[in-house]
């Protein structure tokens, strides 16, 4: 697949906002997801610090997204949102479903497994590689709205109306052509 027919982002198609930065620990821009971020080697989300927000934000939403998953619509690896404005970073494995490393009121979303927590990479073996969309958004509420039932998808269509600023870092799987 060339990068000229490459599947859009997922904010793509929302309104033009300001951008802000997002770093990680465990992933530099572009880089390669380690094994334990991936689905069946560890399941453990990355550590993410953002800055550069505007000073409006009430709150903060983070979500992973496959634009390159087989399914004609992506793949959603993890939602979170109701983030309080006071933090700005999530450790090593904060998506977990046990909440641990989440602030009180954070509410996870299932993801494409069908999970409320961070799903891993898996893309199909023999895949050309997948991107990784880690997204942070900068928010115009302190609650977004949305409860624990809602999909990604309900939770994005609330971020095109509350986002002030987004961040995004990009990150890259590919799965052995054997296995």
């Amino acid at each position: 697949m060339t990068e000229l027919n490459r599947p859009p982002l997922p904010h793509d198609f929302h309104p033009e906002v300001p951008a802000f930065t997002v770093v990680s620990d465990d992933l530099a821009p572009g880089g390669t997801l380690k094994d334990d971020q991936v689905y069946a080697a560890g399941n453990t989300s990355p550590h993410l610090r953002w800055e550069g927000f505007p000073a409006e934000t009430r709150s903060f939403a983070v979500t992973c997204f496959d634009p390159d998953a087989p399914t004609g619509s992506g793949f959603w690896h993890w939602t979170v949102f109701d983030i309080p404005v006071s933090v700005t970073e999530l450790p090593v494995g904060a998506g977990t479903g046990s909440f641990a490393g989440l602030p009180e009121g954070a509410v996870q979303v299932r993801n494409d497994y069908g999970t409320h927590d961070f799903g891993g990479a898996a893309p199909p073996a023999g895949d050309p590689a997948h991107r990784y969309v880690f997204t942070v958004y900068a928010v115009d509420q302190e609650k977004l709205g949305p409860d624990a039932t809602g999909s990604p998808a309900f939770v994005g269509f609330n971020l095109r109306f509350h986002t002030l600023a987004r961040a995004q870092l990009l990150g890259a799987y590919a799965a052995p052509a054997g296995g």
